[in-house]
């Protein structure tokens, strides 16, 4: 695909924006308003790959952020997988990187998949 421009891009993302009430779940692929969303969404993410690129969360927005979606406290935390609460308060600020052993262990309590706490 070749460069899209701001212009391509907003045209894309009204367009999208007009679709998206008129396909459905059940609308077949082959429909021709749920294939041009298909094309227009492909213009919009490309552009915005390119222009807003989002970046992975560290190891410590990881943690923080399940903590506080799971409601849990760092000593919550250092209990469920029997470490010191001031180690979880390292990992969360950044000052230390959790071992592969205590990385599959926060991985279970915090529901954080293997893939994300590794950086893929």
């Amino acid at each position: 695909m070749s460069k899209i421009t701001k212009e391509q891009y907003e045209l894309a993302l009204a367009r999208v924006e007009e679709l998206l009430p008129t396909v459905e779940e059940d609308t077949p692929v082959t429909d021709p308003k749920a294939v041009e969303l298909s094309l227009m969404s492909d213009i919009v993410i490309e552009y915005e790959k390119e222009h807003f690129p989002i970046e992975k969360p560290t190891v410590a927005e990881l943690i923080s952020s399940a903590l506080e979606e799971r409601g849990m406290t760092q000593k919550d935390l250092a209990t469920a997988i029997g470490v010191s609460a001031s180690r979880i308060n390292d990992y969360v600020t950044g000052r230390a990187e959790p071992t592969l052993r205590a990385a599959r262990s926060l991985c279970q309590a915090l529901r954080i998949s293997p893939a994300a706490m590794m950086g893929f």
